[in-house]
């Protein structure tokens, strides 16, 4: 069923966009499943899991944290992350530029932006993005290579729509200064098809793979 699932998921998402496979409380044999289809990007939102998979699962899988991260617990995850997709706060980037100088890495990352009308999302604001790649540069081990954001958790399709807009407009603005922002992550199982519409180059789909979660 994963591998069904995977190649309808495939068939719909144009080439230039990324799928990131939302693993997340799915057991190896899932994962699994899906890399033996060809699927190489998968997503973890907890550092525990994360590092106990990637130590499992074939050392070819591009791990992307996409869960809140803790400054405390990067070190657990920077000797191998592909790329960390929450980064909403100067002491966090601080933190993952220090393990990768330590790890002899340039760890990719996403800032976050804040761009749901609901409270329970993390992210920065406009102003802060700018801030935050401005201080950025004096990092060496780390690159800003795009922006993420969550949509509001609605079925009203032309708020999402508005707010992956919205998302798209502030990359096009700050790539001006910013080549390295290429990648705009953002839609999930029930909106990455509006997603991509609206600019998406990566999206992360987990449900829509691999089933409900328990």
């Amino acid at each position: 069923m994963i591998a069904e699932n995977l190649s309808k998921i495939l068939a719909t998402i144009p080439r230039n966009v990324t799928l990131v496979a939302v693993s997340k409380t799915k057991p190896n044999s899932a994962i699994l499943e899906a890399y033996k289809v060809g699927q190489r990007v998968f997503g973890e939102n907890k550092v525990q899991d994360m590092a106990e998979k990637a130590s499992a699962l074939p050392k070819d899988i591009q791990w992307h944290m996409i869960g809140h991260l803790q400054t405390n617990k990067v070190k657990f995850i920077a000797p191998f992350v592909s790329l960390i997709h929450g980064v909403d706060s100067l002491k966090l980037l601080t933190e993952i530029n220090k393990r990768a100088v330590q790890n002899k890495r340039i760890i990719d990352c996403l800032l976050q932006v804040y761009i749901a009308k609901e409270e329970a999302k993390f992210g920065l604001d406009h102003l802060e993005v700018k801030d935050l790649l401005g201080l950025s540069k004096a990092f060496s081990n780390i690159r800003i290579i795009g922006l993420m954001g969550m949509a509001t958790n609605t079925k009203d399709e032309t708020q999402v729509s508005e707010e992956f807009s919205n998302l798209k407009s502030l990359t096009d603005k700050l790539q001006v200064e910013n080549k390295l922002l290429q990648t705009i992550s953002m839609g999930m199982s029930g909106d990455y098809l509006l997603a991509i519409k609206e600019g998406s180059s990566m999206v992360r789909v987990g449900s829509a793979i691999f089933g409900d979660r328990n």
